[in-house]
């Protein structure tokens, strides 16, 4: 079994997976989907280096990468691509004497394919892209933004404004669970 480029002999894998629940009170008929966090997963690693005299050098580059938060493979009856070693515990004692034990956990980070460009960034790119130069009207915005109160939520907007709570979401960018007061919020 391996971590990065360290040959590890693996007693117990244990893979994680957990979602993390609202403490306050839900608005009836809103979906409890937007109260529900998903955690990342996690792999728990315990086991040896036995490497002779080189297992101090492999358990210095897990340390380092650690530090460094590089992304690694493991490979063991788990495989785990893209993964960050959040927390590693080195043991040493007399039942071994050419290696140490090793207790590591491993998050899994979730890597996104295509890049995040804004939209006035794909505007632009696209305006190079065609043609002749239009001449471009400005329109004025028919966005309405309100002040946020004490205890407004993204369900709440939703009603007394008639736009959708995935819309707002994506208008605003806050939080379900902190909307700050007494921010500006786009409502329309």
């Amino acid at each position: 079994m391996k971590l990065g480029k360290v040959k590890l002999y693996i007693e117990t894998e244990k893979l994680s997976n957990s979602v993390t629940a609202t403490s306050y009170p839900v608005e009836q008929g809103e979906p409890i989907t937007d109260h529900v966090q998903r955690q990342p997963e996690t792999l728990s690693l315990d086991g040896w280096i036995l490497s002779g005299n080189s297992y101090k050098a492999e358990l210095q580059y897990l340390r380092d990468s650690m530090r460094k938060g590089t992304l690694l493979t493991y490979t063991g009856r788990t495989v785990a691509r893209n993964v960050i070693i959040t927390s590693l515990d080195d043991t040493r004692t007399g039942d071994v004497s050419n290696g140490a034990a090793v207790s590591a956990q491993l998050q899994f980070i979730r890597i996104v394919k295509e890049k995040w460009t804004s939209t006035s960034a794909r505007a632009k790119t696209a305006k190079k892209t065609v043609g002749k130069k239009k001449k471009t009207v400005n329109k004025k915005s028919s966005a309405q933004y309100k002040t946020i109160k004490k205890g407004w939520t993204y369900y709440l907007i939703s009603r007394k404004y008639g736009t959708s709570v995935s819309q707002l979401r994506s208008w605003n960018k806050y939080p379900d669970k902190a909307l700050p007061i007494g921010k500006k919020i786009r409502v329309a």
